[in-house]
């Protein structure tokens, strides 16, 4: 059913577009609370903040949050995430990529774990390219290819890092004494040894689990010294009655969407994901639309809202749930994006780090931005205004007063005294002056 049209309800641009940021969390004020349930709030609302190590302005994953709550303490998040047990609400593992989760999706993802586990003590290890499960997908290809290249080794190997962990604790994989040392031949980011590999593997498997980070680099430990028994004990569902509880998630938090963007949401493989679409369709929770202008199939939430207008203001980070599918957001705002850090200097059109801002209903912007924490400077080396947006002029007055506060307050979350905006960009000059 899903990968075929159906005559769906009609649903306009601008209704599809108001009905996917109410979804979103970014239909109203933030409240400005900056407790750990309005932080839970929002993450069960996303169900996943994306994990990147990029560290220009600030890690993406705290960004999403700040868009919807305001200023907040980032070491709230960090206790969520990385904290005590007593205090964890979520736990790190490939959700969306490398993600922050909610504990209750634990249970969720575990048949991706078991497809993970089974591949490295199953002994099919030298025919994985034939043989891999596409639950498994999701994972680096550098641990792909290096639990390939280990062959019957792997097992071994990790059976002997469990053991270390078991023995000696939380411990990075540099920590480790590696008997081989070799690395992937492709070096650069994953430029892993084998302890690495092994380690990365066991943490897809979910015998072991993020325990803490130091910097940016992962601190690994057993499963169960880390995250908290009562999660551990619930019965894992059996793996189609998880994607369909995950495709539900997806659903709520895009309020409206096509399949393969509800597939892309928690990475499900393509058959089992429009079987799940065409499960929850029958169901009546999943309603077929036709937006106008989007050819592909949309689907909306039976329960999202549409609110008549959007009154809202946001720096998103490139790895924000609304906008990390560039297909949809290019189909909802008309904006074409793409990040800048993956492009050569030479072929930048708008900066390094560019965050699209978000005013009302419409990306009106595309700002440039980065800490300079040595200088207490939030850098804006580039701003520039979206012309046209959704067929409609926006006034730049507007755009620049509004940007200059969504400025002022991102500068003050991150603990910087100054704003300095750059030459390049229509917006330059007159937000240089706004900021002042």
């Amino acid at each position: 059913m899903a990968g075929r049209a159906l005559r769906g309800e009609p649903l306009s641009l601008d209704e599809a577009r108001r009905t996917a940021l109410a979804a979103q969390g970014l239909g109203g004020t933030r409240s400005g609370r900056s407790d750990a349930r309005s932080l839970r709030r929002v993450t069960d609302r996303l169900g996943v903040l994306q994990v990147d190590s990029v560290n220009v302005l600030v890690r993406s994953h705290y960004l999403p949050v700040f868009t919807r709550v305001g200023g907040y303490p980032r070491a709230t998040l960090d206790r969520m995430a990385w904290g005590p047990t007593s205090q964890r609400r979520l736990f790190e593992y490939w959700g969306h990529k490398a993600s922050l989760l909610p504990l209750d999706l634990h249970p969720l993802l575990r048949w991706r774990m078991d497809a993970a586990r089974a591949h490295v003590f199953g002994g099919d290890i030298r025919q994985y390219r034939t043989l891999i499960d596409p639950a498994l997908l999701l994972a680096p290809w550098a641990v792909i290819e290096g639990m390939w290249r280990l062959g019957d080794s792997g097992p071994a190997l990790a059976e002997r890092v469990l053991a270390v962990l078991a023995e000696r604790g939380p411990v990075a994989a540099g920590e480790i004494e590696d008997p081989g040392e070799r690395r992937l031949e492709s070096g650069g980011l994953w430029n892993w040894n084998d302890v690495k590999v092994v380690l990365e593997w066991l943490l897809y498997a979910g015998q072991v689990t993020v325990a803490s980070r130091r910097g940016f680099r992962r601190v690994y430990d057993l499963t169960e010294r880390v995250l908290p028994a009562e999660v551990l004990d619930r019965p894992a569902p059996w793996r189609e009655d998880a994607q369909r509880e995950l495709t539900r998630i997806a659903a709520r938090a895009y309020g409206v969407a096509g399949e393969p963007e509800l597939r892309d949401y928690f990475h499900l493989p393509a058959a089992e994901s429009k079987a799940r679409v065409a499960e929850l369709v029958g169901t009546g929770e999943l309603v077929p639309v036709d937006v106008d202008g989007v050819r592909r199939q949309s689907y909306r939430w039976h329960e999202a809202r549409t609110p008549a207008t959007v009154e809202t203001r946001a720096l998103l980070s490139p790895f924000d749930s609304l906008i990390w599918d560039r297909d949809r957001t290019l189909a909802l705002f008309g904006f074409h994006y793409r990040i800048g850090i993956y492009t050569p200097a030479a072929q930048r059109t708008h900066g390094y780090y560019v965050l699209p801002f978000l005013l009302g209903d419409r990306l009106v912007a595309r700002v440039d931005l980065r800490s300079e924490r040595d200088r207490s400077t939030l850098v804006v080396p580039e701003a520039h205004a979206e012309r046209v947006v959704g067929g409609r002029r926006v006034a730049a007055r507007t755009v620049v007063t509004e940007l200059a506060e969504e400025l002022a307050l991102m500068a003050g979350w991150l603990e910087l005294d100054r704003i300095e905006v750059g030459e390049r960009g229509d917006l330059a000059a007159p937000l240089r002056r706004a900021v002042r």
